[in-house]
């Protein structure tokens, strides 16, 4: 008989108009990695923040078994008592704080009189630190240190509550290929030590390669619980989705034009350090219909090129020429850079892409207030049938255009920023990451909708650390590596190992 530390049985929540968990049954056994899998909204979160005591025993039904007792948590703190700590996406660590006061934020270490006891603190820590691979000092502030670090403190604070079981929600959405190793590599090395974990994550190959169980949850409900040996992609794929995905990538027939923007010799400096050279003499076309992919190593300068030449600010110290249908135009400016035919959706779209305490209907129209404009005031009604519009073309799950950003998932954000630079109407539009954190149906409609831009003759640029996405849809690819480009194939010449071996290409000396 299984000896599970945790058993979920009939959880339903509600909230108004909406089922978010019917039923779902979930058991994880003491000491393995059970991976919930799952679409954006189909319930994975809520799950976690109903064990969790986020949302307090009365505000669901069903019951939750943890070590063989029946628990009701009503907070956060409830579930952390019995070793239940979970880590959200979002991280909650406080920027201006030292790692140490990070790791013990209400869990002070007090001494005499009720003080806390600094030394005790910055000792406990650094052996913390320990545990998970780190080596900073204690004491250096938390917004000195990496994403994959601070993800690294959030497991440390984890281990200072005597955590029993961890629930890491996409703990490598944020995360390069050497952070997310690493992660993985610690996430089994606590698995030695008796720590159950449970892992949310989109990234069907992480899943494969560290999950002893992994259950899939669709539209509120337990769809089926796989055994290690049983998990395929193919497998998943289907129970999120509820059908197949022979093909990941929609079939795409190009049909390539004239050219529409050259760009010549375009050199860039860092905006905080003007002696580094981020972008090196990068000079590449893109043709109407055509989805031309730019792949390259975090850091390789990839975003930084989109970014300097969508206007953003770096500096005084850029340089090159653009063309945009043989006329050449200037792009000093977001203003300037929209107002001659480019867009550029980021690949943080929380922070730069969208405001996300407005609604879908204002982030829609936000960059091109114009167009809704009569007498120096934006027609409401016009800007809400605009917005109505791209929630039904782009299947925005959403009841309408008033919801705010905020609320939708990733995937249904991203068609948002999608519908913005779409409604700006630009001649060429670069996609920074376009796909990064959302499920593989999410996925597919956002290549379908990149696919229908093309065929309307627009110019992409999609930018991706995934190669096997770079090469499912785009037509040409460019490889950059230290800031230079240094190789460009089509997409029939293009294989993984042949960009790869682009990708890691060093400047000649």
């Amino acid at each position: 008989m299984a000896d599970n530390i945790l058993e979920m049985r009939s959880i339903t929540k509600t909230f108004p108009g909406v089922k978010a968990l019917s039923g779902v049954t979930l058991e994880v056994e003491r000491g393995e990695i059970h991976a919930i899998c799952g679409e954006n909204g189909a319930g994975k979160s809520t799950l976690m923040k109903v064990l969790s005591g986020v949302y307090p025993h009365g505000s669901y039904d069903g019951t939750i078994v943890f070590e063989g007792e029946e628990v009701a948590f009503r907070s956060l703190s409830d579930s952390e008592a019995k070793g239940i700590v979970i880590i959200h996406q979002e991280l909650a660590l406080s920027p201006h704080l030292s790692i140490a006061e990070n790791i013990f934020l209400n869990n002070e270490q007090r001494g005499a009189l009720g003080l806390i006891d600094w030394n005790r603190t910055n000792f406990q820590a650094a052996e913390l630190l320990a545990r998970v691979g780190l080596r900073d000092n204690p004491t250096t502030p938390i917004k000195q240190i990496g994403v994959g670090k601070q993800q690294l403190v959030e497991i440390a604070k984890a281990l200072s509550k005597e955590v029993k079981l961890l629930i890491l929600d996409e703990p490598t959405a944020a995360l390069n290929d050497e952070d997310s190793d690493h992660l993985l590599g610690l996430i089994l090395q606590l698995k030695e030590q008796g720590i159950t974990s449970i892992i949310i994550s989109h990234k069907l190959n992480e899943i494969k390669k560290i999950s002893d169980t992994v259950t899939v949850i669709r539209d509120g409900k337990t769809i089926e619980t796989i055994a290690r040996d049983d998990v395929t992609e193919d497998r998943i794929i289907k129970d999120m989705v509820g059908r197949d995905l022979e093909h990941r990538y929609p079939d795409h027939d190009p049909q390539i034009g004239e050219e529409l923007l050259r760009v010549e010799d375009w050199t860039a400096y860092h905006p905080q350090d003007p002696s580094r050279v981020v972008v090196d003499n990068v000079s590449l076309n893109v043709r109407a219909g055509e989805i031309v992919g730019i792949a390259g190593l975090m850091g390789a300068g990839r975003t930084e090129f989109a970014m300097s030449l969508f206007g953003h600010s770096y500096g005084s110290k850029i340089s090159g020429k653009v063309y945009m249908r043989g006329r050449e135009i200037k792009t000093r400016t977001v203003a300037e850079a929209i107002e001659n035919g480019l867009a550029y959706a980021t690949e943080d779209r929380k922070t730069y892409g969208l405001n996300l305490i407005e609604d879908i209907k204002r982030n829609i129209s936000m960059a091109s207030l114009g167009k809704l404009e009569r007498l120096g005031l934006v027609n409401d009604n016009k800007e809400y049938a605009v917005a109505n519009e791209y929630r039904r073309d782009l299947n925005i799950k959403a009841p309408n255009v008033l919801v705010k950003t905020g609320k939708l998932s990733g995937g249904n954000q991203q068609k948002v920023v999608l519908s913005k630079w779409i409604y700006s109407d630009p001649e060429v539009l670069i996609l920074d990451e376009p796909t990064r954190g959302i499920d593989v149906g999410a996925k597919y409609e956002i290549y379908t909708i990149i696919n229908k831009l093309a065929a309307a003759g627009k110019g992409i640029i999609v930018i991706s650390s995934e190669l096997p996405e770079l090469l499912g849809i785009s037509d040409r690819v460019y490889a950059i590596s230290e800031g230079r480009i240094t190789g460009e194939l089509p997409v029939e010449e293009a294989t993984p190992e042949s960009v790869l071996k682009l990708m890691t290409m060093e400047k000649a000396r």
